[in-house]
């Protein structure tokens, strides 16, 4: 039976447990240039002293333009890797393997924060900071401005920047880099036919949809050598024409032979007002499913939020991985206390922390 706390290993990279942090998006960059800050270190550092597996970083823009929000982190430049680096060392130097996820926003990009200076919804205007936005066709989500559809040029530089991004993201200390093809985002709206109208390579069919996705996970293979590179998707749009889970699991079988090493499974953000199921672990029939259709091992996320409950994901073979997104904000040491309360806590606990175990 595997254990949650049994490690996992990805190539030539050994995560020390399975419980990892989710990618949670902090809209925490002040400066509005893409450099993480003190507040970026802190809240990830957390979780590699509370135990986690893996740490993997907020979606982090490849370009300027890729940006949820003007106060997301970026990885375009060489002075954000640099702010990065020592990020890293400290995860690293704590036991728990640094993620990054690589992101471009596409037609959700330029959007106010939901905290801190002009917080808000909607677009923002191009008067106070924003940008023209990108799309597969020009199908605005709704409430947002309306985006340009993409030439095949901007199509290409799409991917030749994640390519970029994910070496730099390497050559800060990343050791797992995550692309993030779910929630509405860029390579999402490429995959579903609600948001992809194109009538070229890159639309109509699953094949053609998948192919931006495809190539971006090629083109960051051969710049990054034999790092693990995840993927996150989106297992269905939980609105009628859209992706299902067995289109999910069809790109997903394409991306193996691709490069990818991994997938962790969400759902929905394409269309607001989708009405999705939430409860328990509401996702992890998703990832099942994936994952039984795949060579590779996945993640399940969502409502996952005791340790019994994350053990028995592990311990089933629903998932391989269980990430761990909200409780971790509200607990940032879960994946201890989970190691303790399931008897696995050796080696875990820090040196000045091990008083307030009973050590």
């Amino acid at each position: 039976m595997t254990h949650l706390f049994d490690p996992l290993t990805l190539r030539s990279v050994t995560v020390r447990n399975r419980v990892w942090i989710s990618p949670m998006c902090q809209y925490a960059v002040e400066r509005r240039d893409g450099v993480p800050t003190a507040w970026h270190a802190v809240h990830l550092g957390q979780f590699a002293l509370g135990g986690a597996g893996a740490v993997i970083v907020e979606a982090t823009a490849v370009s300027p333009e890729g940006r949820i929000s003007p106060r997301d982190t970026g990885i375009w430049n060489d002075q954000q890797a640099a702010a990065w680096a020592p990020i890293t060392a400290f995860l690293s130097a704590h036991g728990a393997t640094p993620g990054i996820q690589l992101a471009h926003a596409g037609r959700k990009a330029s959007t106010r924060a939901p905290w801190g200076e002009g917080a808000g919804s909607g677009s923002v205007p191009a008067a106070e900071g924003g940008w023209e936005t990108l799309a597969p066709s020009a199908v605005a989500f709704e409430g947002y401005a309306v985006p340009r559809e993409m030439t095949l040029t901007d199509i290409a530089g799409v991917a030749r920047d994640f390519a970029s991004a994910a070496r730099r993201a390497v050559d800060a200390g990343f050791e797992l880099l995550e692309i993030h093809a779910a929630h509405g985002y860029l390579l999402h709206q490429f995959l579903s036919p609600l948001s992809n109208l194109r009538r070229d390579s890159f639309g109509g069919s699953l094949e053609n949809r998948a192919r931006l996705l495809l190539t971006v996970i090629r083109e960051v293979r051969t710049r990054v050598g034999e790092v693990p590179i995840l993927v996150r998707f989106s297992a269905t749009d939980w609105t009628e024409g859209g992706l299902s889970v067995e289109d999910i699991a069809t790109v997903a079988g394409l991306a193996v032979e691709a490069g990818a090493d991994f997938y962790d499974i969400s759902s929905g953000g394409l269309i607001p007002g989708a009405r999705i199921p939430v409860g328990p672990g509401y996702q992890v029939p998703l990832a099942a499913h994936i994952g039984a259709e795949v060579s590779v091992p996945v993640g399940a996320v969502g409502l996952i939020t005791t340790a019994e409950q994350a053990q028995e994901i592990v311990a089933s073979g629903d998932a391989d991985v269980v990430l761990i997104g909200r409780e971790a904000l509200r607990n940032p040491h879960f994946a201890l206390e989970a190691a303790t309360t399931l008897g696995r806590s050796e080696g875990l606990i820090p040196g000045p922390y091990e008083r307030a175990y009973g050590h």
